[in-house]
C-alpha cells in the first residue's frame, strides 16, 4: 500500500541539513514497514536493529558513546554491512532504550554521513527518560493512520483520487463520483485507517478479519498503556480511554449503516 509519507522521507534523505530521524506514531500504524519500504527503494541495503526483539543490542549504547565503535559492534553482531550514504540504518522500538535516543546527538555531530532512522511508539518516546535528549540534533516525522486518499489508492480507486485532486472550489459533485465516494468514505471510517484493517478490506474483502485486526490493535494499546503509568492508575486509564474508544467505534459503525442526506458539495483549499 502506498503511503504519502514516503515523499517526506525522500526529502529528508536528500536534505543537506539531514540529521538522524525519529519517526513517531502510535502502535500498528506502519512505522517499521514504511522505513523498510523506504530503504528498499532508495538505498542499497537496510541495516535493521530491533531493541525489543534483541535486547543485547542495548549494551552497545550503554558502554560507549563512540559512534564508530557502536556501528562496529552492530555490524559484527548482526552480520549486516553498513556503508555511509548507501545504507539506511533503522533502529526500531527505541522507546525501550533511552541510550539509543541519546546517542543520536553523537551520530549527528561525529558521523553525519550515516543515514539513521529511529522508530518508536508515540507514547513510549514521550514517556522515556533519556539522560540527555538530543535537542536540535534530530529530525522528527510523524506517521498517522492512512488518509482517505491513501485508502482509495489501496482500494485501486486512482480515478477517484485524480478527481478529488482536481477539485479547486466549492462546487456540486456529480452522482457518478459522489455515490461511490460516499460508500468508500463509510468503509474508510469503519477500518479506522489502520494499515492492517485496510489491508483486510481492500485485498481480502473480509469484514470479519478486518474487525479482528482492529480488536487486536485495541488490545495491544491496552497492554502498551499498562507498561507506563502507575499500576494503581491503570484501571482508570483503561476505563476512560481504551474501553471508551471501543464503545465509540461500535457506535460509529451503527451510525454509518444509517442513510443520511449528505451534502454533494466539497471544499478544496
Amino acid at each position: 500500500m502506498e503511503r504519502l509519507i514516503l515523499n517526506d522521507l525522500l526529502k529528508w534523505k536528500n536534505s543537506r541539513h539531514r540529521k538522524p530521524l525519529i519517526l513517531k506514531g502510535v502502535r500498528q500504524v506502519g512505522k517499521t514497514w514504511i522505513l523498510k519500504e523506504f530503504g528498499k527503494h532508495y538505498y542499497e541495503n537496510v541495516a535493521y536493529f530491533n531493541f525489543d526483539e534483541n535486547e543485547e543490542y542495548r549494551q552497545f549504547f550503554e558502554t560507549t558513546k563512540d559512534v564508530n565503535r557502536i556501528l562496529q559492534n552492530l555490524t559484527m553482531a548482526s552480520g549486516q554491512r553498513i556503508f555511509p550514504e548507501k545504507t539506511l540504518i533503522v533502529f526500531d522500538e527505541v522507546q525501550d532504550c533511552p541510550k539509543v535516543i541519546n546517542s543520536m546527538k553523537y551520530f549527528c555531530e561525529n558521523a553525519p554521513q550515516y543515514h539513521i532512522a529511529c522508530a518508536g511508539s508515540l507514547l513510549g518516546i514521550a514517556l522515556s527518560k533519556p539522560s540527555s535528549f538530543p535537542v536540535g540534533k534530530v529530525n522528527f516525522l510523524q506517521i498517522d493512520p492512512m488518509t482517505f486518499t491513501e485508502f482509495l489508492m489501496a482500494n485501486g480507486d486512482e480515478s477517484l483520487v485524480s478527481y478529488l485532486n482536481n477539485l479547486t472550489a466549492l462546487e456540486p459533485m456529480p452522482d457518478a463520483f459522489f455515490n461511490p465516494l460516499t460508500e468508500k468514505l463509510k468503509m474508510y471510517y469503519v477500518t479506522g485507517g489502520m494499515p492492517e484493517s485496510v489491508l483486510m478490506w481492500t485485498q481480502e474483502r473480509d469484514p470479519v478479519a478486518m474487525q479482528e485486526a482492529l480488536s487486536g490493535i485495541l488490545d495491544a494499546y491496552e497492554r502498551d498503556f499498562a507498561k507506563h503509568p502507575d499500576m494503581k492508575k491503570f484501571p482508570k486509564i483503561s476505563l476512560w480511554y481504551i474501553r471508551s474508544i471501543a464503545a465509540q467505534r461500535l457506535d460509529c459503525r451503527s451510525r454509518l449503516t444509517t442513510t443520511y442526506p449528505p451534502s454533494k458539495y466539497i471544499w478544496r483549499t
